[in-house]
C-alpha cells in the first residue's frame, strides 16, 4: 500500500503507569522487536503500522478488506506529563491499557486510568482493551490472573496477557481492539459525533 492508499486511518493510545511497557509492546507489534533498554517516552510518540480488516459477516464469510492506516500513541506514564497525555485522549479512538504483572501498584492504577478515560476520552465508554504486561517474567509476578479478569469483566473489558519480550498475545490484543472500533463504527454510521473521530481517507485526497 502506498502512502495515501488506505480506506481509514485509526488511532489508538497506549496508557498505564511508567515502565509498564507501552513502547515495548507498540515497538513488538510494529517491527517485531524487542528493546531491552528502558528509555522513558517523555510526553508523546507514535508508531504506525498497516493492515487489512476483515469482518466476519453472519454467515462466517468475511467481507471486502478495509485497509487500515493505525497510529499507535505512545504516552508518557509519569505525573507530570499527564496534562499532555489526557490532551489527546479526545483523538483516540481507542485505549490499550497497560499494566505490569509483577508490579502490583500499576495494577492497582488501572482504576485511575479508567476514570481519567471516562472524563477526557470522546465518550464515556470507549473500547478499551487491558493488558497485563510482561507475563514472560512468571516467577515475578504479583498479579493474579483471576483478578485481572475480575477487573476487566466489571468493566466489561477484554484483557489479555501480554508479552512485549515475546510478544505473546501483542497482535491479538490491538487485532481485538480494531475489531471494537470497527463494529463500533459499522452500528455508529451516521451518527456525528462518533464519525466525527474518524478520517475517510479519501476526505484526504
Amino acid at each position: 500500500m502506498s502512502d495515501g492508499d488506505y480506506d481509514y486511518l485509526i488511532k489508538f493510545l497506549a496508557l498505564g503507569d511508567s515502565g509498564v511497557g507501552k513502547t515495548s509492546l507498540l515497538y513488538q507489534y510494529t517491527d517485531g522487536k524487542f528493546n531491552s533498554k528502558f528509555i522513558t517516552t517523555v510526553g508523546i510518540d507514535f508508531r504506525e503500522k498497516r493492515v487489512v480488516y476483515r469482518a466476519n459477516g453472519p454467515d462466517g464469510i468475511s467481507g471486502r478488506g478495509q485497509r487500515i492506516h493505525l497510529q499507535l500513541w505512545d504516552t508518557a506514564g509519569q505525573e507530570r506529563f499527564r496534562s499532555l497525555t489526557t490532551a489527546f485522549f479526545r483523538d483516540a479512538m481507542g485505549f490499550l491499557l497497560l499494566f505490569d504483572l509483577t508490579n502490583e501498584q500499576s495494577f492497582l492504577n488501572v482504576r485511575n486510568w479508567l476514570s481519567q478515560l471516562q472524563t477526557h476520552a470522546y465518550c464515556e465508554n470507549p473500547d478499551i482493551v487491558l493488558c497485563g504486561n510482561k507475563s514472560d517474567l512468571e516467577d515475578q509476578r504479583t498479579v493474579k490472573e483471576e483478578e485481572a479478569k475480575e477487573l476487566a469483566e466489571k468493566y466489561g473489558i477484554p484483557y489479555f496477557e501480554t508479552s512485549a519480550a515475546n510478544g505473546a498475545n501483542v497482535s491479538k490484543a490491538v487485532e481485538t481492539l480494531l475489531d471494537l472500533i470497527m463494529k463500533r463504527m459499522e452500528r455508529n454510521l451516521g451518527k456525528d459525533k462518533y464519525q466525527q473521530n474518524f478520517i475517510r481517507a479519501s476526505a484526504l485526497h
